[in-house]
């Protein structure tokens, strides 16, 4: 069985020859990787680079997906400043602090008015420059891997990085209309259109999200979540669902987003994303328990504990655990609950991946 027959007999809630997998990387682990296997390790151009980047790296580890995504339009793309700033075509001006680039001007910070969020010039969804490396990819990969569309950041977190968290959380409270009509361009003029042109090249899984978890709740109330964004989400959906029924949808969102669960389910949600354990509720076999009958999991191993520092034993323990609890009856991707981290020793990243193969094939020994 090759990835991709395996991947799709999983999210299809079937046991495959083995649990799947789609893991993703910093770029600093991406360079050390690339450097001891003399493999290509830059990161692509994109507002979230990490799903996209370092393919060739990854297969080799052993992921079964490939993902795809949009890259920055023509003559827009990320620019370095006199300053040693950089800024890209959304107009967000970075600087690097430790291992990331974080955000420190916005675009839309002074936006008061729903004129303002009008008068912005979004980026060109559409953009034939955006979408050659995905073109390229699926060419290249889809006989052999799944294909995995990536449109994190979907509105609600693309929204505040235009304005800015504290300000956007505050008028978001305070439900100043500029921030509904930024929801709405967002929405129709890039998240769908993106989505649609990604369907149609042919992508199996369409990965949106929006980060509405912390640690230990939800970072808005869930009746707040329900009268502004489920509704938001429902559309998109059914947008996306329009273009390909069979499409399986996936969400991603980082924290304990318990109570959503259920309408998110309701929308046509496929599979939940990431499953982080040290978060609230989200212990991966309750929820395979709860909703492993609609929901595929894709997720659940300790990024924050055992990766980066437990033993090369605890890592293969821990895989385990988390194949075992999500893994019966198929409906299971494993991967860390985010991106592999800088402080990741590689010897627990290899760990990681051999346990996959060691403790992953089926019949599960569970």
């Amino acid at each position: 069985m090759n990835c991709r027959s395996r991947f799709l007999k999983t999210i299809h809630w079937e046991e495959a020859d083995r649990v799947p997998t789609f893991t993703t990387i910093t770029p600093q682990v991406a360079e050390k990787i690339g450097k001891e296997l003399g493999l290509p390790f830059e990161p692509e151009d994109s507002f979230l680079s990490t799903r996209i980047s370092h393919t060739e790296i990854l297969l080799q580890l052993g992921n079964d997906a490939v993902g795809v995504g949009p890259l920055r339009e023509k003559g827009k793309e990320t620019k370095k400043l006199p300053d040693g700033t950089l800024i890209d075509e959304f107009g967000i001006i970075y600087q690097r602090v430790g291992w990331y680039d974080e955000a420190i001007k916005r675009p839309l910070e002074q936006a008061r008015s729903s004129q303002d969020i009008l008068n912005y010039e979004l980026p060109n969804a559409l953009d034939p420059a955006r979408w050659t490396l995905a073109e390229k990819a699926i060419a290249k990969y889809k006989s052999e891997y799944a294909i995995v569309g990536d449109l994190e950041a979907t509105f609600f977190e693309l929204s505040w990085n235009l304005v800015g968290l504290e300000k956007f959380l505050t008028d978001l409270a305070l439900e100043e209309d500029y921030i509904f009509t930024l929801f709405d361009r967002i929405v129709e003029e890039y998240t769908i259109p993106c989505g649609r042109k990604m369907i149609d090249m042919g992508i199996d899984v369409l990965w949106a999200g929006d980060d509405f978890g912390t640690q230990k709740g939800m970072l808005i109330s869930p009746e707040f979540w329900r009268k502004h964004f489920k509704k938001r989400y429902a559309y998109i959906f059914s947008q996306w669902k329009k273009e390909n029924p069979d499409l399986k949808l996936a969400y991603h969102s980082c924290g304990s987003i318990v109570p959503i669960i259920p309408d998110f389910i309701e929308i046509g949600l496929d599979v939940l994303n990431p499953i982080q354990p040290q978060a609230a509720g989200m212990d991966l076999g309750k929820l395979k328990r709860q909703y492993g009958d609609k929901l595929v999991f894709f997720g659940g191993v300790d990024e924050q504990n055992v990766l980066p520092f437990g033993s090369k034993e605890e890592v293969k323990e821990e895989v385990k655990k988390r194949i075992y609890q999500g893994g019966k009856g198929g409906g299971y991707i494993i991967a860390p609950s985010h991106n592999i981290q800088p402080d990741t020793p590689l010897e627990n990243i290899y760990a990681y991946f051999e346990a996959i193969q060691e403790f992953g094939q089926y019949p599960l020994n569970c």
